[in-house]
Parts: C-alpha cells; sequence; structure tokens
C-alpha cells in the first residue's frame, strides 16, 4: 500500500510566501481586476465581420500617424540572410499564409462617420518582388543590398490603403538571398515578431515539402480582441486603474537631464531622434551572481536590473525622483498569446531614491512600484498623458525620458531545413528617448544593449556609461548593502587613470633656467597666441611680455633686485599677472597679501618680511 498523500492547507501555503510572490501569483490568477479568473472568462469571436473600433493601443500611433503622415518612426523592418537553396515559391506561399491566418496583417484604418476604424481586407497576397543583384561585383551587391534595406524600412506606410506589411527578396547569388518584411508597428510588436518567425519556419518547412500547414486554427482574431477589450476597459475597470496612476503622478517628476556632449536642439520633430547603438555582454560568471542575487532576496531579474539602472540615472544626474518607461506585453489572457497584433503597453515606473538607500532598500521599494503598475497595467501610456496634461516640448517626451526593456524570450533564430540564416541589420536606427536600455539573456549572458540619442551623446560617452553600469552591478552582488552613493561605478582603467595617471605630475624642467627665461622663451615661439584671458580683457603673450618688462624696469628704479620682497595687494586681474612676472623679471619676489586681511596684519607682515615696496 503506498502512504496517504498528507492533505494540503492551501491558506497556509499562501501565507507562507512573501508578499512580492504572493502578488505575483495572484497577478497570474487574476483576470486583471474584479476577482475573476481567468480560466472563467475567455475573449468571443465578434458577431459582425464589419469595421470595428481601434483597440486602446492602436489609438495613440493612429493620432501620430496624422499628426505625421510621411514618418518611418513607427516601422519595424527586419531582413535575414538565408544562405543555401533557396525555395522561392515555398516563401512566398508561406508569407500569403501568414497574412491570411492574421487579421491584423490584412487591416487597413479608415475614418467612418468621424471616428477612426480597423477594416480587415478579406484576401490580400502579398507581393514579393525578387532584386536580382547577382550580376554585380560582389563588394557591390552589399553595398547596394544596404541601400536598398535602408530606403524599403524607411519608405512610409498608408494606414487608410495598405497592406501595412511589405516583403522584398534579395538575390545576392544562387544561393544567397536577403528577405526583408517591414510592418507598421500598428498591427505588430517585438513579441509579435517571435511569433512571425515560428510561423514562416513552420509553415516553410511544409510547403517546401509538399504537405500542408500544421499550424491549429487560431481561438481569435485581433479586431475581436480589440472589441472584448474596449467593452471590459471601461467603467470602474478603467476608473480604478486611472486613480492608480493620477495617485503615482500627483506631481510631475522632473525631466531627466543626463550630462551630455552636446546642447539639445530646441526643435525635435515629435521626439524622433537619430539613435546609436552600442552593446554590453557581461561575463557569464556576473551573470550567474546577478540570478543568484534574484533568487535570494525573491526578485525578479527585471526588478534588479532595473532598480541597477535607476542607480546609474541617479549618480549621473543627481535626481532622486526618477521615473523609467518600460513596455509591457499586454497579453494578460490566452487567447492572444498566439495572435499577431499591437498588444504592447508603456508602463512609467516611478521611484523615490531619497534617503541614500542601501540597494537592497531601493530594490524593495522598485518591487513595490513595478507590482503596482503590473496590476494596473491595461490604462494606455498615451491615455495617461492625456489626463495628466505636462508641459508638451518637442525637446523632450513627456514624464520620462529614459526607457529599460528586459527581453524574456530572445526572438528565436530563422531555421531551415538545408539553409542557413543570420541576421541582417537595416540602417533604420532611430529612438524616441534619450537613453534606452535592452536587455535579454542568451546563452547564459546578459546581453545589454544601449540605445542612445546620437544628436545629444558622443559614442564614447555611452562606452564610458556601459562600464559603468557593469562596475555597479558587479559592486551590488558583492555588497547589496552599500548605499547607493557608495557603490563603485569607475572601471579599473578609470581608477588607473585617476589615481596614478592624474596625480604623477612630475615634470622635467631645465635646472639651469629661471622661469622668466622659460618665459621669454614661450614669447618668442607663439607671441601671437592668448597668453592670459580674464572676464573680456585677453593678452597675448607678446602684450604680457611688453608690460612685464615695463614694470620690471619701473621696480628696479625703486631698488628691487635679487633677494629683495614685493607686497603683492591686489585684486585677481589680468593687471596681477603682469606685476607677478614683472617682479620675477626685476629679479626680486612677491609677498602675497590676502585682501581680506586685517590693515594690522598686512603691515606686520611687511615689516617682518622686510619688503621696501608695496
Amino acid at each position: 500500500m503506498g502512504v496517504p498523500a498528507k492533505k494540503i492547507d492551501l491558506n497556509q501555503q499562501l501565507a507562507a510566501l512573501s508578499p512580492a510572490k504572493r502578488a505575483l501569483l495572484e497577478l497570474k490568477l487574476m483576470k486583471r481586476n474584479g476577482g475573476k479568473r481567468a480560466a472563467e472568462e475567455t475573449i468571443p469571436r465578434r458577431a459582425e465581420r464589419g469595421p470595428v473600433p481601434l483597440s486602446q493601443n492602436q489609438q495613440g500611433l493612429w493620432v501620430l500617424s496624422q499628426l505625421m503622415p510621411d514618418s518611418f518612426l513607427y516601422q519595424i523592418p527586419k531582413a535575414m540572410r538565408l544562405t543555401g537553396k533557396l525555395n522561392i515559391e515555398a516563401l512566398h506561399r508561406t508569407l500569403d499564409t501568414i497574412v491570411e491566418r492574421h487579421e491584423s496583417l490584412r487591416t487597413i484604418f479608415k475614418t467612418i462617420d468621424g471616428v477612426p476604424m480597423q477594416v480587415v481586407v478579406d484576401h490580400a497576397r502579398v507581393e514579393l518582388p525578387l532584386i536580382d543583384l547577382s550580376a554585380r561585383p560582389e563588394a557591390e551587391r552589399e553595398e547596394e543590398a544596404r541601400r536598398i534595406l535602408a530606403l524599403e524600412g524607411r519608405r512610409p506606410f498608408n494606414l487608410s490603403e495598405g497592406p501595412l506589411i511589405r516583403c522584398h527578396l534579395l538575390r545576392l547569388a544562387d544561393s544567397e538571398h536577403i528577405v526583408l518584411v517591414t510592418t507598421h508597428h500598428i498591427v505588430t510588436d517585438g513579441w509579435s515578431m517571435g511569433i512571425f518567425h515560428r510561423e514562416l519556419m513552420d509553415l516553410y518547412e511544409a510547403f517546401a515539402a509538399g504537405k500542408p500547414s500544421r499550424l491549429p486554427e487560431l481561438p481569435i482574431q485581433y479586431p475581436d480582441y480589440a472589441v472584448y477589450h474596449r467593452r471590459w476597459f471601461s467603467g470602474d475597470v478603467y476608473e480604478s486603474q486611472l486613480t492608480y496612476w493620477k495617485q503615482q503622478f500627483a506631481t510631475l517628476p522632473p525631466i531627466l537631464e543626463l550630462p551630455a556632449d552636446h546642447a539639445r536642439s530646441n526643435f525635435q520633430a515629435y521626439c524622433a531622434y537619430r539613435g546609436l547603438q552600442q552593446t554590453l555582454a557581461v561575463s557569464p560568471e556576473l551573470t550567474r551572481q546577478i540570478n543568484d542575487f534574484c533568487r535570494k532576496e525573491e526578485a525578479t531579474p527585471f526588478m534588479t536590473l532595473l532598480a541597477a539602472f535607476k542607480v546609474l540615472l541617479h549618480r549621473y544626474t543627481g535626481e532622486e525622483d526618477i521615473v523609467v518607461g518600460s513596455p509591457i506585453a499586454g497579453r494578460c489572457m490566452a487567447e492572444t498569446e498566439p495572435l499577431i497584433g499591437l498588444f504592447i503597453n508603456v508602463l512609467a515606473l516611478r521611484d523615490d531614491l531619497s534617503g541614500d538607500p542601501t540597494f537592497r532598500e531601493l530594490l524593495t521599494r522598485v518591487k513595490d512600484t513595478a507590482l503596482g503598475a503590473y496590476a494596473h497595467q491595461d490604462l494606455p501610456f498615451e491615455t495617461l498623458v492625456r489626463e495628466l496634461q505636462p508641459d508638451r516640448a518637442l525637446t523632450h517626451n513627456p514624464i520620462f525620458q529614459a526607457m529599460f526593456v528586459l527581453q524574456n524570450e530572445p526572438m528565436p533564430p530563422l531555421e531551415f531545413a538545408g539553409i542557413k540564416s543570420s541576421h541582417v541589420q537595416v540602417e533604420n536606427v532611430t529612438t524616441n528617448f534619450d537613453l534606452t536600455l535592452d536587455i535579454v539573456e542568451r546563452d547564459g549572458q546578459y546581453l545589454i544593449k544601449f540605445e542612445s540619442n546620437a544628436d545629444l551623446f558622443e559614442e564614447a560617452t555611452i562606452t564610458r556609461m556601459m562600464g559603468h553600469f557593469e562596475t555597479l552591478l558587479a559592486g551590488i552582488v558583492a555588497n547589496p548593502q552599500q548605499a547607493i552613493s557608495e557603490l563603485p561605478m569607475l572601471t579599473e582603467d578609470e581608477r588607473r587613470q585617476l589615481l596614478v595617471e592624474w596625480t604623477n605630475t612630475s615634470t622635467d624642467y631645465p635646472a639651469n633656467k629661471c622661469v622668466h627665461e622659460l618665459f621669454d622663451e614661450q614669447v618668442l615661439r607663439t607671441p601671437d597666441a592668448i597668453a592670459v584671458t580674464f572676464d573680456d580683457e585677453q593678452l597675448t603673450y607678446a602684450e604680457l611680455h611688453r608690460r612685464a618688462n615695463r614694470f620690471a624696469n619701473y621696480l628696479r628704479t625703486l631698488g628691487i633686485g635679487p633677494d629683495t620682497l614685493v607686497g603683492v595687494h591686489m585684486e585677481r586681474s589680468a593687471k596681477l599677472i603682469v606685476a607677478l612676472i614683472g617682479i620675477i623679471k626685476a629679479g626680486g619676489a612677491y609677498l602675497p597679501l590676502d585682501l581680506a586681511y586685517p590693515k594690522e596684519r598686512m603691515e606686520f607682515m611687511l615689516a617682518d618680511a622686510k619688503a621696501p615696496v608695496l
């Protein structure tokens, strides 16, 4: 006989969980708000197939598209190099099937009775123009391919006409192609691109082998979600979430001004900046230490890395009230997980870093902020901005200027039978923020991409910031009880430069020459160079030399020579430099007298030093 199972007391188990774990469990079990279990509610298919309203997430992008009809800012170009024997017919059929399968990729946006609406086109065949570059020399092929990718990635979409997905195939050789897929963000997001990749692999493999599609039917379509979500996110649910965010932003945060290399432009079209990307690969050992620390502190890697990023921003700016934006997938129900569409939302995560807390104390604050934001994640960021009504400036993004992204599931590489694939960078780098940290864990390492506003920051500045962040992470896992002001940031090279190189100020001067003789040699070398600047006055070496000589000759008539002191009682000015050099040229030495000294103190110093001239 087996041992009878011990009765499990669920309430005791829940009580044993930490507050953070209990909140996370409740978020998984509860249907956002109102107490319904996710298993008890599903998203129904819409009854009518006509136009439907935009989703809450699409609304903001549609408004921006009306303001910037020719902008490529919200386009997503993805290119892959395919090496091997490519079945173009199977690839074309694959793309057609994906578009037919997902209504979002067949959606256009029309204004009906003054209201923007989603309109699903019944059938849409994907165009796959073949651009043959194989006859060109190899170097020219690659250059022309980069030019075409950049050009097509930037070619604007027309939301009212569509299609909002474009495909191109570049042939570089018989066994080498580049496929470019460009979509508009209003019908897709990062999670969607992972779905697109997986379905592309599955369908191509089946069609290339002459087999039918093996993909299961989708439970719903994106317009079904849009109808459901608009109905659900209204009334008490909407008011509850809006109240939470208004409490978080009862006062508006300060602008986060990172020390920049260049002045910020007074005009920037809707905060679309020229982007610069650099990547930091955290060592496997430090990655393991960070993950071990997260488990020990009962915090997710997102919370720990976000807290570290906020320490970096605090140390660079001195600000204690720091808001960082972070995207959230927005797929809270199972039916949404296999859909291509725009579900992503941005959370404005505001934390108080005052009081110089330890990192462990700050992490507790960040946990609370993140869990509260997750529980109220449905309010679109654009709605929050509209409700708060901050001062809108074209030079800054509203609410926050830095972004933090942690990708839990990296996009799978394309894997085709008999074909090797690799990612191709499309030269289309723009950024909406001053600084974005994009982190993914791959092969046991955190890969951290720093994306910065290239009009503000030089590449060397961001490289230095990357080193500071890596040092900061190592310091955190080594001693999380340190105050955030004391956590190390300088790299070993910077410490050596600061403590050794910059303090090594010894210089070999000619032992047989006096200071005024060295000065005279410099006058001969650069007579017209500026030697002294004070306020609006400037003296060249030649002018300083002439004035000092005249003053030295005057001092000699007063008996100033070797072993004679001259008292100097002057305010800081160009004349002070003339006087000091003139005294040395006369052969004397100067006795500086502070202007703040009492008269009696100066009389004593002059008498004690036996200085005949003041």
